[in-house]
């Protein structure tokens, strides 16, 4: 599978479907990176909280009718699951651009082009010949072989899969406007479970996750308050604050 006419040709779509809104289209594109995830295997398996994050949608009902809709105009084939325990299964659809299929034979053309690619104020990486003085570059395929691309191997500094200690955590919590209490919590809970998710996978980012905490916990407060008994909406007629004389004649 080749990720970049995968994903061109997904776009093609998107601009011609008069169907889709923006939340289709996120929802999707946090498919395609756990399809991608997956190395691109007929089936994989998703986990409703993880998408939602990752798309950036609150409401449930809005992503089941979304997924829903996805399927029935064949983006892809989602099978619910019924087994708490276990996450939906998702099989994406192979789409095929206008001019040509994704099944097309590699070419190493665009890989190339990415690999020479530079901004222009930028200074060319590279050995220069002894002789011409033309750049050599030291990742050049010799021999035909297929040149990779290194652009997606770098590491991004600003995730950090895990904290250091508790006192990462709570400094966090408290930056956040949350007690200290809250960020220990956090942090015995997923110290307990090795820092997974509730299906087995390994966090990504533990500063996104305890943001992810803090708004569950500030929507769990708010319906707490919202759930207090309150005073009967019905009016008591026998009780009153006026003295009455029933001894009078009526």
């Amino acid at each position: 599978m080749n990720y970049i006419k995968l994903l061109n040709a997904a776009f093609e779509k998107f601009f011609f479907d008069e169907r889709l809104n923006p939340t289709h289209i996120s929802l999707y594109m946090a498919l395609f990176q756990e399809w991608n995830s997956s190395r691109f295997s007929n089936e994989f398996y998703i986990n409703r909280r993880d998408l939602m994050f990752a798309s950036k949608i609150g409401s449930k009902s809005t992503y089941h009718s979304c997924i829903l809709a996805l399927h029935t105009w064949e983006y892809l084939h989602y099978f619910p699951s019924k087994n708490p325990y276990k996450g939906s299964k998702i099989m994406m659809t192979i789409i095929e651009t206008t001019d040509e299929t994704v099944s097309d034979q590699y070419s190493p053309i665009l890989e190339q082009v990415a690999e020479q690619y530079r901004p222009r104020r930028e200074p060319v990486m590279g050995q220069h010949h002894p002789k011409n003085g033309q750049v050599v570059y030291p990742n050049r395929p010799i021999n035909g072989q297929a040149l990779v691309s290194t652009i997606n191997n770098t590491k991004q500094v600003n995730i950090i899969k895990e904290p250091k200690g508790w006192q990462a955590v709570t400094d966090f919590f408290i930056e956040k406007s949350f007690t200290a209490d809250e960020g220990k919590k956090f942090f015995d809970h997923y110290e307990n479970r090795n820092w997974q998710t509730s299906d087995g996978k390994e966090i990504r980012d533990w500063r996104a996750l305890a943001t992810n905490w803090m708004n569950r916990s500030e929507l769990f407060n708010d319906q707490n308050k919202t759930n207090k008994k309150t005073p009967s909406q019905f009016k008591d007629n026998l009780r009153t604050t006026k003295t009455k004389d029933y001894g009078q004649p009526l």
